[in-house]
């Protein structure tokens, strides 16, 4: 990308981030090869907040209840949730998520970002994974910012299928399908319950 001026570069700025606000000062940096301050510069004057308070903005517009599992338990921050339709978190991937001779992210992170959000994404008490098909794209590194979107592809009875990609900036790195079952009336505390003898 050649340097824009300045007004055309916060014109691309506010676009972009219009359209995708999960974007780092640094990522940012990078894609207008200019310097942080300056995208800082950019941002106040245009009156956009950083990233961790654009996450929280768009959580706050697009957040449904979940129904399937506690919020704590999704792996990543959950951004949006549409039930039945789509969902999306954020996994950032720090020193617990790595490899440390490599700096390479752990799969079953990745996989387990996935797997949560195609559970959350589900309109119904108890969703459980009955089969995924997945790929991994390449190797995921220290640092690196994982965006996962499901999207409910059809629904059959108590079964779904659903479509999981994982993007690092633009960079598809992970996808999956994933078939769950929705469980009708299960009742969590029938372990606990004791027959009399």
């Amino acid at each position: 990308m050649a340097r824009l001026s300045k007004k055309s570069r916060q014109e691309a700025l506010h676009m972009l981030l219009a359209e995708s606000p999960f974007y780092t000062d640094e990522e940012l940096a990078e894609h207008f090869r200019v310097s942080i301050q300056t995208i800082r510069l950019d941002r106040l004057e245009l009156g956009i907040p950083e990233v961790r308070e654009r996450i929280k903005n768009v959580a706050r517009q697009n957040h449904e209840e979940i129904k399937s599992l506690p919020l704590e338990e999704v792996v990543g921050e959950l951004v949006d949730l549409q039930l039945d339709q789509s969902a999306i978190s954020l996994l950032d991937i720090t020193e617990e998520h790595i490899f440390s001779r490599t700096h390479v992210a752990r799969g079953h992170h990745i996989f387990a970002q996935a797997n949560s959000l195609a559970v959350a994404v589900i309109d119904a008490d108890v969703v459980l994974t009955a089969a995924a098909r997945i790929r991994y794209v390449r190797p995921v590194r220290l640092g690196e910012r994982l965006v996962a979107k499901a999207v409910v592809r059809e629904t059959q009875g108590e079964q779904s299928k659903v479509r999981v990609e994982t993007h690092v900036q633009d960079e598809l790195v992970f996808s999956g399908t994933f078939r769950v079952y929705r469980m009708p009336d299960f009742d969590a505390h029938a372990s606990d319950k004791q027959e009399d003898i």
